[in-house]
């Protein structure tokens, strides 16, 4: 969150598998009700109706605004936000994003989503909150994550931003983005996790909790039995093996380029992939495209010099 001209910039990542923010990830899932649950520890409470902030998943849509889902969760993540700093109350800029190609179609529909009201007022935890929110931009997944150190990026590069629904990828030539060359692949880390629910009952007839298969993908191992244990991991490389086909598709090739990974799907190539450590670089921070999202919409209210 950074504080410009009486406002917070507060930057959301809207993954289909993590909201993610400068400083907080909770799972994407929601659970709406009209009277109040049994377990209230992550409820919100908006306009007469109750919601379960992290229960369940969010289905992948190539259109985050065809319901209300996004944006209570969106009220759930500045909440998160304006709790670090011990305030309930305040006037928000939001700072968000959508995969690469994407952008152009769905920019403008996203950003009215989002400012869709002026102001709200509702209770996450139990604590009262009210937004005023002084405007929004909408920024390139992945992109974002890197923003702030392009000079680091010299000669060819190719940038690969792999989320739980999307992977987009993209050219960065000499600090400056290829506008021509920019992908969105619908080979999100949810389909690795779907294949390896498939490949465990299929060999071994039984069904297993997402939360293992998750901490297998982000730390390579998990305690359970070891031939599940194959079979989820063998699974995982067949996963990131398909990244770099993919990759090499839009012409990747280590040899000529380096890549850089971003978004949470960044551990499974580096705990799966085979690939030169000096020519990829791993970025395992999740909420790195959020802090993006700030830096931009800083940069961009700072040139028109204001809101």
């Amino acid at each position: 969150m950074i504080e410009s001209n009486n406002m917070l910039i507060i930057g959301v990542d809207h993954g289909y598998g993590n909201i993610k923010t400068a400083n907080c990830v909770f799972p994407t899932g929601l659970l709406k009700s009209d009277a109040e649950p049994t377990f209230t520890n992550d409820l919100l409470v908006w306009e007469g109706k109750y919601y379960t902030v992290g229960v369940g998943h969010k289905e992948f849509t190539p259109e985050k605004m065809k319901d209300e889902d996004f944006y209570v969760l969106t009220l759930a993540a500045i909440a998160r936000e304006l709790r670090l700093v011990r305030r309930t109350e305040a006037n928000v800029y939001l700072a968000t994003g959508l995969p690469l190609t994407w952008m152009s179609g769905q920019k403008a529909a996203f950003k009215e989503y989002l400012l869709q009201r002026e102001e709200a007022e509702f209770s996450f935890r139990g604590v009262n909150y009210h937004v005023r929110f002084a405007g929004a931009e909408v920024f390139p997944q992945g992109f974002a994550a890197v923003a702030d150190r392009l000079r680091d990026f010299e000669g060819v590069n190719m940038l690969c931003d792999i989320g739980n629904g999307t992977m987009n990828v993209m050219y960065i030539m000499d600090r400056k983005p290829d506008m021509q060359r920019m992908f969105t692949e619908k080979y999100g880390t949810h389909q690795c996790v779907l294949q390896v629910r498939e490949n465990v009952m299929r060999k071994h007839h039984a069904a297993i909790d997402d939360s293992l298969i998750d901490r297998v993908l982000r730390t390579g191992t998990a305690d359970i039995d070891g031939a599940y244990l194959e079979t989820i991991t063998a699974t995982a490389r067949a996963y990131a093996e398909g990244i770099f086909r993919k990759l090499r598709e839009h012409e990747y090739d280590p040899k000529l380029m380096k890549l850089y990974v971003v978004g949470g799907g960044g551990c499974l190539v580096k705990n799966f992939a085979d690939y030169d450590v000096k020519r990829a670089f791993i970025d395992e921070d999740v909420c790195a495209a959020a802090q993006g999202y700030e830096y931009m919409a800083e940069m961009s209210l700072r040139r028109r010099g204001g809101a």
